[in-house]
């Protein structure tokens, strides 16, 4: 029988095996041991440390005062004349005693800002290790502020992100705590309740209440009572009445937290959430400032500069804000616009938007952003400075004639031939728009008569590379440029996405051609003061965008625009100005579901300037679908002609100066050293279009002498200063001064919907 059992030396090797074991064992848990002893004293330290800092910053925290707690921080907004606009602030604030505070508001305010306000002391450790976590897992940045933390950061501190430091969040800690030792729960919560700002200038869960629903909050119904809770949280975004979608989805939030803590039932909940957002809300707000409707789209585009440039809140951080605004100006615009007084418009539904300028040093002095904009509208959309609509041949000076100019030296009177012409690399046509071509002509009267091929022509000479960077320094960027850019603003869809300008672009870029040169980017603010006496102003810098040269030459042109060409319709007597026709078109597709039997164009405008001032006017309908017809082509240049009037009435009348480097020889202008200019000096070719009043574009280009068929595109006319009027092939208008006055776009009578370029029609 086999023994099993193991021999006594190997149960001794057996033995002595595990007795070696046994050490390695102790030296593990002894590594351990003092590894955690390490990162206990690190954490020590580390804690240590961090209450150091802390105390080192909360020691500079700001004493609490009854004055702060209960203050708001309003903004005012001022003209340039000193006159305050606006005073979103607290003028007409009305607050709540604790004992007022409706229980309904309550459990709303508590359920959806703090659930633990009645347990924590000032700070929420776990609201603090929540957010923590959630930011982790997110990516984002969701706060962990009590109510208490934000009635202190209210009251004494920035809400710009920039300011949201250490330093400024452990003050902001130190000080809730303090403030919980000195007040009770309810009289911090009646400070946050009267304090927070709730959109539309207003301050105070009262003054809401009465200012948009006409009664006080303990009359308020529960979905009314969770929209006002709700609102401080972000109350621009959540105004019901610019944004009523977000503003339902921001009370149903609050609705759920309530329900989640219940203070309401799941049918209380059900009926509220299904109750519409503007359930007793007033058409506009009662408190709202009577002219405001006038300051609109300028006090939007301030708003966002301030944000812009400073980070800044103009509703929390109680700024002063001075702007460059000319109110006179602005309720005249305001007035032309939205009265018959003035302008002749086809009917109530036609939007006007202008931007005004002053052209030395970019500052938007005023600015409508629509017409018949509903009463109570409060930051609506500025169509003034939107990008999405096309502003047709307005374009021609900054992408074609003006580069031509600055970069290949060209001549106002070097040839160019009008004649059938095709892209190149392509079979797409490009016409003008009536159909028509005269043959060789001055650069000048291509531009003043808006001639498609010219332009086109010009553009390729030029090349994109170097359009794009002349359009770079007026701070005009196209995703797409391209050859049929050379016409047009369009750029190919109508998404907003592929446009490059606006009225305010286009002011400030026609601005640079008046002040002989230089962009100034457009300024609403010019200086804003700050809760600590400290200033900070916005001086106009202007860069180079162009030669003098290269601006004198487009202004000398685009003056015959309004004396000879397609914009006599905007002509002022005896004032010096210049300026530019656009108007765009539909494709032959839209065209199908278009009536245009009595013309059709979706966008009209006309930019036009003088040495002080610099207008740019856009009309169209919301829905581009809908036309502008002949009858009604009239209304931009009207409104150019009403405003600028009124604002040179008393102006002295001063004309450009001619910089040096610059010569005129007859009519047309070259620079001293070129050789287009040695060329007209040695040869005096004459021009039949341009020198004799009595014939027509038709008989110079049928019936030219052997002279002007020897023309080279670097020798020019020598004719007299005074051009006349021409009139085109076959009767049409085409910028006849008898004949433009009432159209303003130098279409007259001529159809150009069928001139189909392949999906961009000719512009003019």
């Amino acid at each position: 029988m086999a023994n099993n059992q193991p021999s006594r030396k190997g149960r001794h090797q057996q033995s002595t095996h595990r007795k070696k074991t046994i050490p390695k064992k102790k030296k593990s848990g002894h590594f351990f041991g003092k590894l955690f002893g390490i990162v206990f004293g690190v954490g020590i330290l580390a804690f240590l440390c961090g209450l150091g800092l802390f105390i080192f910053y909360a020691k500079d925290a700001p004493e609490l005062n009854e004055l702060s707690l209960d203050a708001t921080v309003s903004s005012k907004i001022y003209a340039a004349n000193g006159e305050v606009i606006t005073d979103i602030g607290s003028e007409n604030r009305e607050k709540i005693s604790s004992t007022e505070i409706p229980k309904l508001l309550e459990d709303a305010i508590v359920s959806v800002e703090d659930k633990r306000f009645y347990r924590h002391i000032g700070i929420d450790p776990i609201r603090i290790v929540g957010s923590v976590v959630a930011n982790v897992r997110s990516g984002g940045l969701q706060g962990g502020s009590t109510l208490t933390q934000q009635l202190i950061k209210l009251s004494y501190f920035s809400t710009k992100a920039s300011d949201q430091t250490l330093k400024r969040k452990a003050q902001e800690a130190w000080l809730a705590v303090k403030l919980e030792r000195e007040k009770s729960k309810q009289e911090i919560l009646t400070y946050y309740i009267n304090k927070v700002y709730m959109s539309n200038g207003v301050y105070g869960m009262q003054t809401a209440a009465k200012a948009f629903y006409g009664k006080p909050l303990n009359e308020l119904n529960l979905p009314q009572t969770a929209l006002l809770a709700g609102l401080p949280n972000a109350p621009t975004l959540y105004d019901p009445y610019a944004h009523p979608d977000q503003a339902k989805k921001r009370r149903d939030i609050v609705l759920l937290t309530m329900m989640q803590n219940k203070k309401i039932s799941k049918a209380e909940y059900d009926q509220a959430v299904n109750t519409p957002i503007n359930d007793g809300l007033l058409a506009t707000p009662a408190n709202q400032n009577q002219d405001w409707k006038y300051y609109d789209n300028y006090i939007k585009q301030v708003i966002e500069e301030v944000k812009e440039k400073t980070g800044k809140n103009i509703y929390t951080d109680g700024l002063k804000v001075y702007t460059n605004l000319n109110m006179d100006a602005q309720k005249k615009l305001y007035d032309i616009v939205n009265s018959d007084q003035y302008v002749n418009y086809p009917d109530s539904n036609m939007q006007v938007a202008a931007t005004l300028m002053d052209v030395n040093t970019g500052k938007v002095l005023a600015q409508i952003g629509g017409r018949n904009i509903p009463a109570g509208t409060i930051l609506g959309y500025n169509l003034a400075v939107s990008t999405a609509r096309d502003f047709g041949s307005t374009v021609k000076p900054i992408t074609d004639y003006a580069p031509a100019f600055e970069y290949l030296k060209y001549s106002t009177g070097k040839m160019i031939d009008d004649a059938p012409y095709t892209y190149a690399g392509t079979n797409i046509q490009l016409k003008n728009w009536d159909n028509q071509y005269y043959g060789y002509m001055t650069l000048r009267k291509a531009l003043y008569l808006s001639r498609n091929v010219p332009a086109a022509k010009l553009f390729a000479d030029v090349g994109v590379k170097n359009v794009k960077k002349f359009l770079s320094g007026l701070n005009i960027e196209y995703p797409e440029l391209q050859q049929f850019n050379a016409i047009s603003s369009n750029s190919g869809t109508q998404d907003g996405t592929k446009y490059g300008v606006s009225s305010l672009k286009m002011a400030a870029a026609y601005a640079a051609f008046a002040n002989g040169g230089t962009y100034y980017e457009p300024q609403y603010v010019n200086k804003i003061a700050y809760q600590d006496g400290s200033e900070q102003t916005f001086d106009a810098e202007g860069t180079k965008a162009m030669e003098a040269t290269t601006a004198y030459m487009i202004t000398d042109i685009l003056k015959d625009v309004i004396t000879y060409g397609t914009g006599t319709n905007a002509a002022i007597e005896g004032l010096y100005q210049a300026g530019k026709t656009g108007t765009s078109n539909y494709t032959t597709e839209e065209l199908a579901n278009i009536d245009d039997s009595n013309g059709a164009y979706p966008d009209i405008s006309f930019v036009g300037y003088t040495p002080t001032y610099s207008l740019a006017v856009w009309t169209g309908y919301n829905d581009r679908k809908t036309p502008i017809t002949d009858d009604s082509t009239h209304v931009a240049t009207d409104v150019y002609r009403e405003l600028m009037t009124y604002l040179t009435q008393n102006d002295e009348n001063t004309d450009w100066k001619m910089p040096s480097g610059l010569v005129r020889y007859g009519r047309e202008l070259y620079l001293s050293n070129s050789k287009s200019y040695s060329n007209a000096k040695k040869n005096s070719y004459s021009v039949t279009s341009e020198s004799s009043s009595s014939s027509s574009v038709a008989e110079s280009s049928s019936s030219s002498s052997s002279s002007e068929a020897t023309v080279t595109e670097e020798q020019t006319t020598e004719s007299s200063e005074e051009t006349p009027v021409v009139t085109p092939p076959n009767n049409q208008n085409g910028g006849n001064q008898q004949n433009t006055g009432n159209n303003g776009n130098g279409n007259g009578n001529t159809n150009n919907q069928t001139n189909n370029n392949g999906g961009t029609p000719p512009q003019n």
